[in-house]
């Protein structure tokens, strides 16, 4: 379990104050220009050594993203975006820290721009989280006010500025390429790569996309060392995660553990264990909607990182543990999941466009069972048809909720269409 000494993010439940003197008394904005003056090369070199991979879901080793960024400039200004839409169903990771801990993101995008020749960051925030935004807003101006940003920021001789991007709403926005799109002004629709962001982004200038829980490690690792945060965690997942706990749990909470942290131990000693006992689980979503559930024969001792998750085919996600117990109707949850990312869907790619309607149709009629038993490997076939076949993941979000069910409770499925047939038949025979 993680000790109070380790925690990079000290005001998650907003207890202390967000502002500057606040984030101050809690250690940021410490020795900034110190940082800084070891050189754009020494800080992403750090970053590759401390391990971090990225919290927004993909899980890339964040010191080797930013060294995709070109190290002399052809002309075009470099910029830093950082995503925090955070429209994945069961997460609210980022918005705490835009909330609670501001200033942390701000120093971080300082930090980040710099190390990747960019003087302005653009923060492009949910439409959703309005008094996050405005907190976030009043940070970014403390800092400015205070020297912290602006012309020769926090006094390192690098000139940097932040705009922060409100968006409208829309899921697909959460995708890196389609966030760039919006910000521009255009309709949030994911871009063809190659390209890729650090070779040709925002304004077709070299850019560098991050997720707000990414950038607002930066500063801490920086300050403490690549090797007190790679100890934390296990080999290849280091360093500390927050955990959003929600569903069939007596304390729902955001909480900040170890990577690797078993997902009982994760769930019994923060989140209150499982309503009714750990006994009355039935699955668990580990990482987000978009992510593969697991039954609770699983959830007794797999670790919550990357790649212990990927092993048993799922997937940490945003680390978004969504529990449930057996008074779940599984097949409803990811019937209305299905209807999620039908409803998100940009349309752009012909599979998730016309896939993601199909699934859910199909999930619909499971739900009450109106189906045949081949209509499951058909529902299969289809997941499998659009998994992959997209521009971006949306298509591989709407396919691995399915997938996941048909994979572990494929039984309760075949009950409920037998179900079904049995109700049917006796209604014809009362008749």
């Amino acid at each position: 379990m993680l000790s109070d000494k380790d925690r990079i993010f000290t005001n998650l439940y907003g207890i202390h104050d967000w502002h500057l003197a606040g984030a101050r008394a809690r250690g940021d904005w410490d020795g900034t220009a110190a940082i800084i003056a070891r050189g754009r090369g020494a800080i992403v070199e750090d970053m590759k050594a401390s391990g971090l991979r990225g919290r927004g879901g993909a899980g890339f080793p964040t010191g080797m993203k930013w060294s995709f960024m070109p190290k002399v400039s052809d002309g075009r200004p470099s910029y830093l975006v950082v995503n925090s839409d955070e429209s994945e169903p069961g997460t609210c990771k980022d918005r705490d820290i835009i909330r609670h801990d501001p200033h942390k993101l701000v120093e971080g995008c300082l930090l980040a721009g710099f190390a990747i020749g960019a003087h302005t960051a653009f923060i492009y925030v949910r439409g959703e989280f309005y008094n996050e935004y405005l907190n976030l807003q009043a940070a970014v101006d403390e800092a400015r006010d205070a020297g912290l940003i602006g012309q020769n920021a926090s006094g390192s001789g690098w000139d940097f500025d932040i705009v922060i991007h409100r968006g409208a709403g829309a899921y697909i926005c959460g995708e890196e390429s389609a966030l760039l799109e919006s910000i521009e002004g255009k309709k949030g629709l994911p871009r063809m790569k190659p390209p890729f962001p650090a070779a040709m982004g925002l304004y077709g200038c070299p850019t560098t996309v991050n997720n707000v829980e990414t950038i607002a490690c930066t500063p801490t690792i920086l300050r403490r060392g690549a090797a007190w945060f790679s100890a934390l965690g296990r080999p290849k997942n280091s360093g500390t995660k927050i955990f959003c706990i929600s569903g069939h749990v007596n304390k729902p909470c955001n909480v900040e553990d170890e990577l690797g942290v078993p997902l009982r131990e994760l769930i019994e000693k923060h989140a209150g264990g499982v309503r009714g006992g750990w006994d009355n689980l039935l699955a668990i979503i580990p990482g987000g909607s978009s992510v593969p559930m697991l039954p609770k024969s699983v959830c007794d001792t797999v670790l919550m990182d990357y790649d212990s998750l990927r092993d048993v085919r799922s997937g940490l996600g945003t680390a978004a543990v969504i529990v449930m117990d057996k008074s779940t109707d599984l097949i409803r949850a990811i019937a209305r999941i299905a209807a999620f990312y039908k409803h998100e869907s940009c349309g752009q790619c012909t599979p998730c466009r016309e896939g993601t309607g199909w699934m859910m149709r199909m999930m619909n009629r499971l739900v009450e069972g109106r189906a045949e038993i081949a209509e499951i490997d058909l529902l299969e076939q289809v997941t499998r048809q659009v998994e992959g076949h997209t521009i971006c993941a949306l298509g591989d979000a709407a396919a691995w909720p399915i997938q996941g069910l048909l994979r572990h409770f494929r039984p309760v499925v075949e009950q409920r269409i037998a179900d079904y047939r049995a109700s049917a038949t006796s209604r014809l025979a009362a008749e």
